[in-house]
Protein backbone atom coordinates (compact mmCIF):
# COMPACT_ATOMS: atom_id res chain seq x y z
CA UNK A 1 0.00 0.00 0.00
CA UNK A 2 1.12 3.67 -0.39
CA UNK A 3 2.91 5.00 2.31
CA UNK A 4 1.61 8.45 4.24
CA UNK A 5 4.49 10.34 2.89
CA UNK A 6 4.16 9.22 -0.72
CA UNK A 7 1.35 11.00 -2.50
CA UNK A 8 -0.94 9.27 -5.49
CA UNK A 9 0.36 9.68 -9.09
CA UNK A 10 -2.36 9.51 -11.57
CA UNK A 11 -1.54 9.04 -15.11
CA UNK A 12 -1.86 13.07 -15.80
CA UNK A 13 -3.06 16.38 -13.64
CA UNK A 14 -3.64 19.70 -14.37
CA UNK A 15 -0.89 22.31 -12.93
CA UNK A 16 -2.90 25.67 -11.74
CA UNK A 17 -1.44 27.90 -9.48
CA UNK A 18 -2.39 31.16 -7.96
CA UNK A 19 -1.79 33.32 -11.03
CA UNK A 20 -4.67 30.85 -12.68
CA UNK A 21 -7.30 31.38 -10.55
CA UNK A 22 -6.48 35.14 -10.21
CA UNK A 23 -7.01 35.78 -14.27
CA UNK A 24 -10.21 33.71 -13.68
CA UNK A 25 -11.47 35.95 -10.77
CA UNK A 26 -10.53 39.08 -13.05
CA UNK A 27 -13.06 38.03 -15.75
CA UNK A 28 -16.05 36.92 -13.06
CA UNK A 29 -15.82 40.66 -11.78
CA UNK A 30 -15.77 41.91 -15.47
CA UNK A 31 -18.61 42.69 -18.00
CA UNK A 32 -17.90 39.39 -19.77
CA UNK A 33 -18.51 36.10 -19.19
CA UNK A 34 -18.19 34.96 -22.39
CA UNK A 35 -17.35 36.16 -26.11
CA UNK A 36 -15.71 39.08 -24.82
CA UNK A 37 -12.23 40.09 -25.13
CA UNK A 38 -10.49 37.54 -23.78
CA UNK A 39 -11.61 35.02 -26.51
CA UNK A 40 -9.77 36.80 -29.35
CA UNK A 41 -6.60 37.82 -27.09
CA UNK A 42 -6.14 33.76 -26.41
CA UNK A 43 -6.50 33.17 -29.91
CA UNK A 44 -3.81 35.49 -30.75
CA UNK A 45 -1.50 34.19 -27.98
CA UNK A 46 -1.98 30.39 -29.38
CA UNK A 47 -1.63 31.53 -32.86
CA UNK A 48 1.78 33.04 -32.02
CA UNK A 49 2.99 30.52 -30.27
CA UNK A 50 2.36 27.88 -32.53
CA UNK A 51 3.15 30.13 -35.87
CA UNK A 52 -0.08 30.04 -37.75
CA UNK A 53 -2.41 33.12 -39.51
CA UNK A 54 -5.16 31.97 -37.30
CA UNK A 55 -6.70 30.51 -34.23
CA UNK A 56 -10.28 29.83 -33.63
CA UNK A 57 -10.89 28.81 -30.08
CA UNK A 58 -13.78 26.32 -29.11
CA UNK A 59 -15.50 24.17 -27.17
CA UNK A 60 -13.49 21.20 -26.71
CA UNK A 61 -10.86 19.26 -29.07
CA UNK A 62 -13.83 17.21 -30.36
CA UNK A 63 -15.76 20.42 -31.16
CA UNK A 64 -12.17 21.48 -32.63
CA UNK A 65 -12.50 18.17 -35.49
CA UNK A 66 -15.75 18.53 -36.21
CA UNK A 67 -15.18 22.41 -36.74
CA UNK A 68 -12.00 21.28 -39.43
CA UNK A 69 -14.37 18.57 -41.06
CA UNK A 70 -17.20 20.95 -41.59
CA UNK A 71 -14.90 23.68 -42.62
CA UNK A 72 -13.38 21.16 -45.11
CA UNK A 73 -16.94 21.02 -46.16
CA UNK A 74 -16.21 16.99 -45.42
CA UNK A 75 -19.80 15.30 -46.38
CA UNK A 76 -21.69 11.97 -47.30
CA UNK A 77 -19.93 9.81 -49.42
CA UNK A 78 -16.24 11.44 -48.74
CA UNK A 79 -13.73 9.52 -47.16
CA UNK A 80 -11.38 10.52 -44.48
CA UNK A 81 -8.34 8.53 -43.61
CA UNK A 82 -7.78 8.45 -39.85
CA UNK A 83 -4.77 5.98 -37.82
CA UNK A 84 -6.67 3.22 -36.06
CA UNK A 85 -4.75 4.17 -32.58
CA UNK A 86 -6.04 7.67 -31.49
CA UNK A 87 -9.07 8.80 -29.14
CA UNK A 88 -12.85 8.14 -30.45
CA UNK A 89 -13.16 11.65 -31.00
CA UNK A 90 -10.96 11.55 -34.65
CA UNK A 91 -13.16 8.87 -36.49
CA UNK A 92 -16.10 10.31 -34.61
CA UNK A 93 -16.14 13.65 -36.30
CA UNK A 94 -15.77 12.10 -39.69
CA UNK A 95 -18.91 10.60 -38.98
CA UNK A 96 -20.86 13.73 -37.35
CA UNK A 97 -20.67 14.87 -40.79
CA UNK A 98 -21.77 11.92 -42.72
CA UNK A 99 -18.10 11.12 -43.82
CA UNK A 100 -16.65 7.30 -44.02
CA UNK A 101 -13.20 6.80 -42.14
CA UNK A 102 -10.65 4.62 -43.81
CA UNK A 103 -8.53 3.45 -41.12
CA UNK A 104 -4.97 3.42 -41.36
CA UNK A 105 -2.56 1.26 -39.59
CA UNK A 106 0.46 2.43 -37.56
CA UNK A 107 4.18 1.84 -36.48
CA UNK A 108 4.36 0.19 -33.63
CA UNK A 109 7.06 1.25 -32.58
CA UNK A 110 6.47 4.83 -32.25
CA UNK A 111 2.48 4.92 -32.15
CA UNK A 112 2.49 7.10 -35.34
CA UNK A 113 0.58 7.20 -38.84
CA UNK A 114 4.29 7.44 -40.99
CA UNK A 115 3.91 8.05 -45.19
CA UNK A 116 4.61 4.32 -45.74
CA UNK A 117 1.20 3.62 -43.51
CA UNK A 118 -0.76 6.09 -44.97
CA UNK A 119 0.90 5.29 -48.69
CA UNK A 120 -0.80 1.94 -48.19
CA UNK A 121 -4.07 3.01 -46.64
CA UNK A 122 -4.47 5.13 -49.86
CA UNK A 123 -3.19 1.71 -52.13
CA UNK A 124 -6.66 0.28 -50.74
CA UNK A 125 -10.20 0.60 -52.98
CA UNK A 126 -11.78 2.90 -50.30
CA UNK A 127 -8.34 4.81 -49.68
CA UNK A 128 -7.89 5.48 -53.02
CA UNK A 129 -11.17 7.60 -52.96
CA UNK A 130 -10.40 9.64 -49.85
CA UNK A 131 -9.91 13.33 -49.96
CA UNK A 132 -8.99 14.03 -46.65
CA UNK A 133 -6.21 13.02 -43.98
CA UNK A 134 -6.10 13.29 -40.44
CA UNK A 135 -2.50 12.21 -38.95
CA UNK A 136 -2.73 12.15 -35.05
CA UNK A 137 0.14 13.58 -32.75
CA UNK A 138 -0.40 10.19 -30.69
CA UNK A 139 1.59 10.78 -27.27
CA UNK A 140 2.40 14.51 -28.40
CA UNK A 141 4.71 13.36 -30.56
CA UNK A 142 4.34 13.57 -34.44
CA UNK A 143 5.57 11.70 -37.48
CA UNK A 144 7.83 13.84 -40.43
CA UNK A 145 5.11 16.24 -41.59
CA UNK A 146 6.46 16.38 -45.10
CA UNK A 147 6.76 12.80 -45.82
CA UNK A 148 2.80 12.93 -44.72
CA UNK A 149 2.23 15.71 -46.78
CA UNK A 150 3.94 14.05 -49.80
CA UNK A 151 1.90 10.98 -49.11
CA UNK A 152 -1.08 12.68 -49.16
CA UNK A 153 -1.00 13.55 -52.78
CA UNK A 154 -2.86 16.49 -52.95
CA UNK A 155 -5.24 15.80 -50.68
CA UNK A 156 -6.26 18.29 -47.60
CA UNK A 157 -4.56 17.45 -44.26
CA UNK A 158 -5.95 18.23 -40.93
CA UNK A 159 -3.34 17.62 -37.63
CA UNK A 160 -5.00 16.25 -34.73
CA UNK A 161 -2.44 17.59 -32.36
CA UNK A 162 -5.15 17.52 -29.35
CA UNK A 163 -1.96 15.89 -27.44
CA UNK A 164 1.00 17.91 -28.94
CA UNK A 165 1.05 21.39 -27.90
CA UNK A 166 4.71 23.10 -28.16
CA UNK A 167 5.46 20.03 -30.17
CA UNK A 168 8.35 20.88 -33.04
CA UNK A 169 9.33 18.80 -35.78
CA UNK A 170 12.40 18.65 -38.34
CA UNK A 171 11.14 19.36 -42.20
CA UNK A 172 14.14 19.32 -44.32
CA UNK A 173 16.62 21.87 -42.80
CA UNK A 174 14.02 24.16 -41.32
CA UNK A 175 12.63 23.44 -37.71
CA UNK A 176 9.01 23.75 -37.38
CA UNK A 177 6.03 24.01 -34.72
CA UNK A 178 3.03 21.44 -34.48
CA UNK A 179 0.28 23.86 -35.76
CA UNK A 180 2.01 26.04 -37.66
CA UNK A 181 -0.12 24.35 -40.64
CA UNK A 182 3.05 24.51 -43.02
CA UNK A 183 2.46 21.04 -44.04
CA UNK A 184 -1.65 20.73 -43.66
CA UNK A 185 -4.75 23.06 -43.76
CA UNK A 186 -5.55 22.88 -40.56
CA UNK A 187 -4.60 21.67 -36.68
CA UNK A 188 -6.63 21.23 -33.76
CA UNK A 189 -5.67 21.20 -29.95
CA UNK A 190 -7.33 20.26 -26.96
CA UNK A 191 -6.76 21.48 -23.37
CA UNK A 192 -8.49 19.10 -21.34
CA UNK A 193 -7.30 18.88 -17.47
CA UNK A 194 -4.92 16.32 -18.45
CA UNK A 195 -3.49 18.58 -21.28
CA UNK A 196 -0.03 20.32 -21.58
CA UNK A 197 -2.30 23.43 -20.49
CA UNK A 198 -5.69 23.21 -18.88
CA UNK A 199 -8.59 25.70 -19.40
CA UNK A 200 -11.34 22.81 -17.73
CA UNK A 201 -12.43 22.04 -21.16
CA UNK A 202 -11.81 24.24 -24.51
CA UNK A 203 -10.27 23.22 -27.88
CA UNK A 204 -9.31 25.23 -31.12
CA UNK A 205 -8.78 25.25 -34.24
CA UNK A 206 -5.65 26.61 -36.33
CA UNK A 207 -5.09 27.27 -39.86
CA UNK A 208 -2.88 29.90 -41.76
CA UNK A 209 -6.22 29.90 -44.60
CA UNK A 210 -8.44 33.32 -44.59
CA UNK A 211 -11.36 31.56 -45.57
CA UNK A 212 -10.73 28.43 -43.81
CA UNK A 213 -10.71 30.67 -40.54
CA UNK A 214 -13.72 32.35 -41.63
CA UNK A 215 -15.83 29.15 -42.20
CA UNK A 216 -14.28 27.98 -38.67
CA UNK A 217 -15.93 30.79 -36.91
CA UNK A 218 -19.13 30.90 -38.10
CA UNK A 219 -19.74 27.22 -37.67
CA UNK A 220 -18.81 27.47 -34.20
CA UNK A 221 -21.76 30.10 -33.38
CA UNK A 222 -24.83 28.57 -35.19
CA UNK A 223 -23.55 29.10 -38.58
CA UNK A 224 -24.67 32.82 -37.70
CA UNK A 225 -22.91 35.88 -39.73
CA UNK A 226 -22.77 39.95 -38.62
CA UNK A 227 -20.47 40.45 -41.79
CA UNK A 228 -22.43 42.79 -44.04
CA UNK A 229 -20.79 42.05 -47.22
CA UNK A 230 -22.10 38.24 -46.49
CA UNK A 231 -25.84 39.31 -46.21
CA UNK A 232 -28.32 37.94 -48.35
CA UNK A 233 -31.69 39.73 -47.46
CA UNK A 234 -31.01 43.46 -48.16
CA UNK A 235 -34.65 44.46 -48.13
CA UNK A 236 -33.85 43.39 -44.14
CA UNK A 237 -30.51 43.94 -43.29
CA UNK A 238 -30.02 47.81 -44.19
CA UNK A 239 -31.55 50.93 -43.05
CA UNK A 240 -32.94 53.83 -45.89
CA UNK A 241 -28.97 54.98 -46.08
CA UNK A 242 -27.48 51.31 -46.78
CA UNK A 243 -26.13 50.86 -43.41
CA UNK A 244 -26.41 47.56 -42.56
CA UNK A 245 -28.55 46.96 -39.25
CA UNK A 246 -27.21 47.38 -35.75
CA UNK A 247 -29.27 44.04 -34.48
CA UNK A 248 -29.18 42.49 -37.69
CA UNK A 249 -27.40 38.87 -38.71
CA UNK A 250 -28.29 35.96 -41.00
CA UNK A 251 -27.47 31.79 -41.33
CA UNK A 252 -26.96 30.78 -44.53
CA UNK A 253 -26.71 27.11 -43.16
CA UNK A 254 -26.59 25.51 -39.34
CA UNK A 255 -23.83 25.54 -37.23
CA UNK A 256 -23.15 25.03 -33.56
CA UNK A 257 -22.65 26.65 -30.11
CA UNK A 258 -18.91 25.44 -30.15
CA UNK A 259 -17.90 28.61 -28.30
CA UNK A 260 -15.45 29.19 -25.69
CA UNK A 261 -16.04 31.35 -22.70
CA UNK A 262 -14.52 34.67 -21.20
CA UNK A 263 -13.60 32.85 -18.04
CA UNK A 264 -11.81 29.55 -19.96
CA UNK A 265 -9.86 32.19 -22.07
CA UNK A 266 -8.82 34.04 -18.99
CA UNK A 267 -7.61 30.65 -17.64
CA UNK A 268 -5.61 29.75 -20.97
CA UNK A 269 -3.82 32.67 -21.12
CA UNK A 270 -2.44 32.67 -17.80
CA UNK A 271 -1.57 29.06 -18.61
CA UNK A 272 -0.22 29.39 -22.00
CA UNK A 273 2.17 32.14 -20.50
CA UNK A 274 4.06 29.11 -18.54
CA UNK A 275 4.03 26.68 -21.87
CA UNK A 276 7.75 27.20 -22.33
CA UNK A 277 8.36 26.02 -18.39
CA UNK A 278 5.32 23.38 -18.71
CA UNK A 279 7.18 22.23 -21.95
CA UNK A 280 10.43 22.14 -20.11
CA UNK A 281 9.41 19.93 -17.42
CA UNK A 282 7.95 17.56 -19.11
CA UNK A 283 10.94 17.03 -21.36
CA UNK A 284 13.20 16.03 -18.35
CA UNK A 285 10.63 14.21 -16.76
CA UNK A 286 10.17 12.08 -19.80
CA UNK A 287 14.02 11.98 -20.16
CA UNK A 288 14.20 10.51 -16.75
CA UNK A 289 12.06 7.60 -17.32
CA UNK A 290 14.41 6.90 -20.87
CA UNK A 291 17.25 6.92 -18.59
CA UNK A 292 15.76 4.76 -15.80
CA UNK A 293 13.89 2.67 -17.96
CA UNK A 294 16.79 1.72 -19.78
CA UNK A 295 18.02 -1.55 -17.81
CA UNK A 296 14.42 -3.22 -17.99
CA UNK A 297 14.93 -3.09 -22.05
CA UNK A 298 13.88 -5.20 -24.26
CA UNK A 299 10.77 -5.96 -21.92
CA UNK A 300 9.86 -2.77 -21.44
CA UNK A 301 10.85 0.35 -23.09
CA UNK A 302 9.59 3.97 -24.04
CA UNK A 303 7.56 4.34 -26.96
CA UNK A 304 10.06 5.62 -29.82
CA UNK A 305 10.05 9.11 -30.83
CA UNK A 306 10.19 9.78 -34.55
CA UNK A 307 13.22 11.07 -36.15
CA UNK A 308 13.35 14.97 -36.26
CA UNK A 309 10.76 15.26 -33.77
CA UNK A 310 11.24 16.98 -30.32
CA UNK A 311 8.02 16.32 -28.84
CA UNK A 312 6.48 18.16 -25.51
CA UNK A 313 5.01 14.75 -24.42
CA UNK A 314 1.41 14.45 -22.81
CA UNK A 315 1.37 10.91 -22.40
CA UNK A 316 4.52 8.68 -21.44
CA UNK A 317 3.87 5.07 -22.84
CA UNK A 318 6.12 2.31 -22.41
CA UNK A 319 5.94 -0.81 -24.39
CA UNK A 320 5.43 -4.10 -22.16
CA UNK A 321 5.93 -7.65 -23.52
CA UNK A 322 3.02 -8.70 -21.19
CA UNK A 323 3.20 -12.03 -22.30
CA UNK A 324 6.77 -12.86 -22.50
CA UNK A 325 6.82 -11.53 -18.69
CA UNK A 326 3.86 -14.23 -18.42
CA UNK A 327 1.44 -11.08 -16.67
CA UNK A 328 -1.55 -9.48 -17.52
CA UNK A 329 -1.81 -5.54 -18.21
CA UNK A 330 -4.92 -5.46 -15.59
CA UNK A 331 -2.97 -7.27 -13.12
CA UNK A 332 0.14 -5.00 -13.25
CA UNK A 333 -2.51 -2.14 -13.71
CA UNK A 334 -4.23 -2.53 -10.08
CA UNK A 335 -0.95 -3.70 -8.26
CA UNK A 336 0.33 -0.31 -9.47
CA UNK A 337 -2.52 1.61 -8.56
CA UNK A 338 -1.97 -0.29 -4.92
CA UNK A 339 1.06 1.19 -4.99
CA UNK A 340 -0.35 4.60 -5.74
CA UNK A 341 0.37 5.11 -8.82
CA UNK A 342 -2.35 5.40 -11.47
CA UNK A 343 -1.88 4.30 -15.41
CA UNK A 344 -4.22 3.94 -18.58
CA UNK A 345 -4.03 2.72 -22.13
CA UNK A 346 -4.24 5.29 -25.05
CA UNK A 347 -5.68 3.69 -26.92
CA UNK A 348 -8.32 0.81 -27.67
CA UNK A 349 -7.73 0.63 -31.30
CA UNK A 350 -10.76 2.61 -32.99
CA UNK A 351 -11.54 -0.06 -35.98
CA UNK A 352 -12.21 -2.37 -33.01
CA UNK A 353 -14.73 -0.60 -31.30
CA UNK A 354 -19.08 -2.26 -32.14
CA UNK A 355 -19.83 0.57 -33.87
CA UNK A 356 -17.11 0.96 -36.70
CA UNK A 357 -16.08 -3.15 -36.75
CA UNK A 358 -20.07 -3.38 -37.64
CA UNK A 359 -20.01 -0.69 -40.10
CA UNK A 360 -16.34 -1.73 -41.88
CA UNK A 361 -15.59 -5.25 -40.85
CA UNK A 362 -12.92 -6.63 -39.44
CA UNK A 363 -9.53 -4.99 -40.59
CA UNK A 364 -6.30 -6.62 -40.86
CA UNK A 365 -3.92 -3.33 -39.36
CA UNK A 366 -1.07 -5.51 -37.45
CA UNK A 367 0.69 -2.62 -36.46
CA UNK A 368 -2.84 -1.56 -34.34
CA UNK A 369 -2.68 -4.74 -32.26
CA UNK A 370 0.86 -5.13 -31.27
CA UNK A 371 0.73 -1.57 -30.16
CA UNK A 372 -2.66 -1.66 -28.25
CA UNK A 373 -0.74 -5.51 -26.83
CA UNK A 374 2.28 -3.42 -25.41
CA UNK A 375 1.13 -0.04 -24.29
CA UNK A 376 0.88 1.70 -20.95
CA UNK A 377 0.63 5.05 -20.23
CA UNK A 378 2.82 5.84 -17.05
CA UNK A 379 2.31 9.14 -14.65
CA UNK A 380 3.42 12.65 -16.57
CA UNK A 381 2.36 15.74 -15.27
CA UNK A 382 4.42 19.10 -14.36
CA UNK A 383 3.88 19.17 -10.65
CA UNK A 384 6.02 15.41 -10.83
CA UNK A 385 9.41 15.45 -9.65
CA UNK A 386 12.43 13.31 -10.92
CA UNK A 387 12.13 11.14 -7.26
CA UNK A 388 8.31 10.25 -8.52
CA UNK A 389 9.88 8.79 -11.94
CA UNK A 390 12.23 7.05 -9.97
CA UNK A 391 9.61 5.65 -7.73
CA UNK A 392 7.21 4.74 -10.29
CA UNK A 393 10.32 2.53 -12.27
CA UNK A 394 11.17 1.06 -9.46
CA UNK A 395 7.40 0.07 -8.86
CA UNK A 396 6.66 -0.81 -11.94
CA UNK A 397 10.11 -2.94 -12.19
CA UNK A 398 8.94 -4.68 -8.66
CA UNK A 399 5.70 -5.69 -9.88
CA UNK A 400 6.83 -7.29 -13.53
CA UNK A 401 9.34 -9.25 -11.67
CA UNK A 402 12.44 -7.07 -12.90
CA UNK A 403 13.54 -4.95 -9.62
CA UNK A 404 16.79 -7.05 -10.08
CA UNK A 405 17.21 -4.66 -13.54
CA UNK A 406 17.52 -1.41 -11.81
Amino acid sequence: MTSADERFLPYARQTIDKADIAAVADVLGSDFLTTGPMVEKFEGALAETVGSRHAVACSSGTAALHLAALALGVGPGDRVVVPAVTFLATANAVRYVGGEVVFADINPETGQMEGGQLSAALATADGAKARVIFPVCLTGATADPSALENAAAGREVVYDACHALGTSYLSGNQRGTVGDCRHSALATFSFHPVKTIALGEGGAVTTNDDILAERLQKYRNHGMTRDAAQFVNTDMAFDGEGEANPWYYEMSEPGFNYRLTDIQCALGLSQISKLDAFSTRRRALAARYVERMAPLAPLVRPLAVPPGCEPVLHLFVALIDFSALKTERAQVMKKLRSQGIGTQVHYIPVHKQPYYRDRYGDLDLPGAEAYYARTLSLPLFAGMTEDDVDRVVATLADTLGLAKEI
